[in-house]
């Protein structure tokens, strides 16, 4: 076991001291039971029962069993507790890890989840969560007691008898041996396991997500013999492990018989020097029976123990990275935005030097309504990143209301902006959940908002209304209502600052008049940005900022840039009225 998965474990086990504490101290009261028990039934067959004194001494042997009796009942309660407490300290892990993965994707910037497959997420946050479940529940209950029991029967052994407890337990070095050799190639057996399992799980939530798209172009005979290879490699890479876990077993029974057959030899032989006892002979049977029972458990778990580990691993390789944490709690707290941003000289590059945005500088002012015109690639959509911070630029800076935004704080910053993007997301919540997220608006002040939005038909058509409950992703919904959806849930948020990315592109043309008015009745008042290809839609806008292979190549009001006769914006709207007119 490496290094740092003990220091990794150790930081998972540390809130968890006490518990552990008090859990092996009662495990240390049950092990003294398990090995006093057989020493009582020593004491019965040597001094009563083989020298005939049974009659005489039935009141002590009757004495005997009432202990024994009481060593069963005050173990099975002791075991009791021991097990729910373990139980109870495994779940207050699970709590803290599962709670902490998801802070942690929540937490962690937008280049993170850009290199970050989402099924890789879930396998953390479920899959490999449950293996370290199954760690506490199966293994961890059982760990401590069975090391101290083994300890305990080793030195009882070689106190009741130093020959014959060395001749017994000379087949231990064999059994510590085969488990070395086998947990290192179990090791590596399991890691790729887990890499395989992961690449499974990612591509299953990769499917399911996209099953529209694999439907639409038929390829689901394609997207199963996918699956079958890569559960064919799943299959492939468990099958070295079953074997691993089935040839431990049977190698330690082997063993353990080969141990009662030693004390057997021993005992015909007299080759301790010395007639031994009956008592004396089951006592030792006993305890090298009971000896394999607990190593029997650990190799039985041994499995389960390397995929914990593996998973410990795989979940603080996300957990160690706070590189990729953003930091909400620091930066200047904006009370009021009036809403003035500015671009100066800002260069980006999302890898390298391969850059995006060239020297970029503009300024929008406070309730200025301002769109961004280009080709596909050209900028439009990162400009609105920046703005939001959700990538760090690499040369340059940003102001709002003269501000760099690396100085305010982010979830301030955040508060203050609204995006509505082409293809909004939906909850599988109520209507009213997916406006207000997590916040408390009235009925009242949401009907307020939808019927900003024009979206009260939509509303008003359904069951419950703002009760009813969405389907996953806002499947029972056409693209058109969800894009009315997401306008009411900007308008009742109400933002300092509106960005608008091809947002009205899946709304039918009267209800996007309708939209219209309604953001142009807010433009009036607050800044507001648009991304559109459809150029009808941002002729009234203040400014048009044109940008080309991440350069500003213009920059004026409809009515200057349609009238410069070799313009990029004139030629572009001439060839959309054009296509209009077609």
């Amino acid at each position: 076991m490496k290094n740092k998965t003990l220091q990794r474990m150790y930081r998972m086990l540390k809130p968890q001291a006490k518990s552990i504490a008090i859990i092996s101290i009662l495990a240390i009261l049950i092990n003294i039971g398990e090995v006093v028990k057989p020493y009582l039934i020593k004491i019965v067959i040597d001094d009563y029962l083989t020298a005939n004194l049974y009659q005489k001494g039935i009141m002590t042997i009757g004495m005997i069993g009432g202990i024994y009796v009481g060593i069963v009942i005050l173990g099975n309660i002791l075991n009791f507790i021991v097990t729910t407490a373990t139980s109870m300290m495994g779940e207050n892990v699970i709590y803290s890890i599962r709670n902490k993965l998801y802070k942690y994707t929540q937490y962690a910037n937008i280049p993170f989840h850009d290199r970050t497959p989402a099924g890789k997420l879930f396998v953390r946050i479920t899959s490999d969560v449950e293996d370290i479940t199954t760690l506490f529940k199966e293994v961890i209950t059982t760990f401590i007691k069975d090391i101290i029991m083994i300890v305990a029967f080793i030195v009882m052994m070689l106190s009741l008898n130093f020959k014959l407890a060395i001749l017994s337990l000379s087949i231990i070095p064999f059994v510590i041996l085969t488990s070395i050799i086998i947990t290192k190639i179990s090791n590596k057996l399991q890691q790729y396991s887990k890499m395989v399992k992961t690449k499974l799980n990612t591509f299953l939530a990769e499917s399911i997500y996209g099953v529209k798209l694999i439907k639409i172009f038929n390829r689901q005979y394609e997207k199963q013999k996918e699956c079958d290879e890569l559960c064919t490699d799943f299959w492939k890479s468990r099958v070295p492990l079953g074997i691993t876990e089935a040839f431990l077993p049977g190698i330690m029974k082997i063993l353990e018989n080969l141990g009662v057959a030693i004390i057997a030899w021993a005992s015909i032989n007299y080759w301790v020097g010395t007639s031994i006892d009956v008592g004396l002979v089951y006592v030792f049977v006993t305890y090298i029976k009971q000896i394999f029972e607990p190593i029997n458990r650990l190799v039985e778990n041994f499995e389960t123990i390397q995929e914990a580990l593996v998973s410990i691993d795989k979940i603080y390789e996300i957990l160690e990275h706070k590189e990729y944490l953003e930091n909400f709690e620091d930066g200047k707290i904006l009370e009021k935005v009036d809403g003035k941003i500015e671009f100066k000289n800002v260069w980006f590059a999302y890898e390298g030097e391969n850059w995006i945005l060239k020297n970029i500088s503009f300024t929008i002012e406070p309730g200025q309504s301002v769109a961004f015109v280009g080709k596909t690639g050209s900028g439009k959509t990162t400009i609105t990143n920046l703005i939001n911070r959700f990538y760090e630029i690499q040369k340059g800076e940003i102001l709002l209301d003269g501000i760099n935004i690396k100085d305010i704080n982010l979830r301030s910053l955040r508060e203050k902006i609204g995006i509505i993007l082409q293809d909004p997301f939906v909850f599988a919540r109520s209507i009213k959940d997916n406006i207000q997220l997590n916040k408390n608006f009235s009925d009242e002040y949401i009907m307020k908002t939808v019927e900003l939005a024009s979206a009260e038909e939509f509303i008003e058509s359904l069951p419950n209304g703002i009760d009813e409950i969405s389907h996953e992703r806002g499947s029972s919904y056409s693209s058109g209502q969800k894009q009315l959806l997401a306008f009411a849930r900007i308008f009742a948020h109400n933002p300092s600052i509106f960005i608008l990315d091809e947002a009205t592109a899946n709304i039918d043309t009267k209800t996007e008049e309708l939209i219209q008015k309604s953001v142009d009745r807010i433009s009036k008042e607050k800044t507001s940005i648009f991304i559109a290809h459809r150029l009808s839609t941002i002729v009234n806008v203040d400014k048009i900022i044109v940008l080309s292979q991440g350069e500003i190549i213009e920059e004026g009001n409809h009515v200057e840039l349609v009238n410069r006769p070799d313009g990029y914006y004139s030629k572009l709207y001439n060839a959309y009225y054009s296509g209009l007119v077609g």
